[in-house]
């Protein structure tokens, strides 16, 4: 089965190992991977590689990067003769030029449990809307958004501590795994495919920096949730000082007051702010200009009035 990966974040970089580690059980070819370009990263802002390329430049593999797939790599594709395409977090959408290439079709790794959570941010909208379940399904690639017909899945009780970053790793593990689990199946004639209900769908925007604000109006569980979720990106953030404040971690906790409001500040209790039901703890921060630490170590160095009033909700 020779196969044409596409796929660009951390998230993919399982997928793509996995197919590589089952060449000679499956009889799998890897014969190139397309990711996005080389992005400004950093203080520096200099061009790095996706985590996809540069896994397959360690094992030698033909590497597409085009601005825009769908105008510039029909005849690369096409030239390649892939049996079958593997997206992952790719990043681009394909048109249906492309997706007439491979004559076994095309299969796509989404980190939901679709029909929920179509887009490109599944993991943080999960946590974010408080899903009990997170997962991943394979699906046929479709002309639309994640609206194509569903093959297997594979679900993980969420774990209420975790950030995003955390939750992606996990998911990114399983889904490489339920990638090979459909591939046996293809091979063996025994794969199914089940059509979305429409009914059930969501679809979820991309992540903006402006979503890290907080709403101290809302709940303690609802703002808890929005910190995992946009942990590592956006990260939410407060006013403080001449910059902002990162809040990396927190959890709804008991406590009333005026939304907005510092109820305890110490390295015992750690940051606890009011909100409009209950009272969010933060465990974990980045003060401006600082590194990430645990909430009680900073507010040993950093005292923090209590009673320090933060807006309850920013424009």
């Amino acid at each position: 089965m020779r196969i044409v990966f596409m796929g660009t974040p951390e998230f993919a970089v399982p997928c793509l190992q996995a197919l590589l580690d089952h060449r000679e059980d499956m009889g799998l070819e890897v014969a190139a991977v397309f990711t996005q370009p080389d992005r400004p990263k950093g203080r520096g802002n200099r061009l790095a590689a996706s985590p996809v390329k540069k896994l397959a430049e360690q094992y030698g593999l033909p590497v597409y990067q085009p601005e825009k797939i769908r105008r510039e790599s029909v005849e690369d594709l096409r030239a390649l003769a892939p049996d079958v395409c593997v997206t992952a977090a790719f990043g681009q959408i394909l048109s249906q030029e492309l997706l007439d290439i491979p004559p076994m079709g095309n299969i796509n790794v989404h980190a939901s449990l679709l029909p929920r959570h179509r887009g490109s941010a599944p993991i943080a909208w999960a946590i974010w809307q408080g899903d009990e379940e997170l997962g991943v399904t394979t699906m046929r690639m479709a002309k639309g958004i994640d609206t194509g017909d569903m093959l297997l899945k594979a679900a993980l009780p969420r774990d209420p501590r975790a950030t995003c970053g955390e939750m992606t790793e996990r998911l990114s593990r399983l889904g490489a795994d339920l990638l090979i689990e459909t591939l046996r199946a293809m091979q063996q004639g025994r794969l199914t495919e089940t059509p979305q209900n429409e009914a059930e769908s969501t679809y979820d925007p991309m992540l903006t920096k402006e979503m890290g604000r907080m709403d101290w109006t809302k709940t303690a569980r609802e703002l808890a949730n929005q910190v995992l979720a946009l942990n590592p990106w956006p990260a939410c953030t407060v006013p403080w000082g001449d910059g902002r404040l990162k809040l990396l971690r927190a959890e709804a906790a008991e406590g009333s007051g005026a939304p907005g409001t510092v109820l305890r500040a110490d390295s015992r209790e750690g940051l606890l702010i009011a909100c409009g039901q209950g009272a969010l703890r933060v465990t974990q921060l980045q003060a401006p200009g600082g590194k990430a630490m645990d909430a009680k170590d900073y507010l040993r160095g950093h005292p923090v009035e209590t009673g320090l009033k933060l807006p309850a909700q920013e424009e």
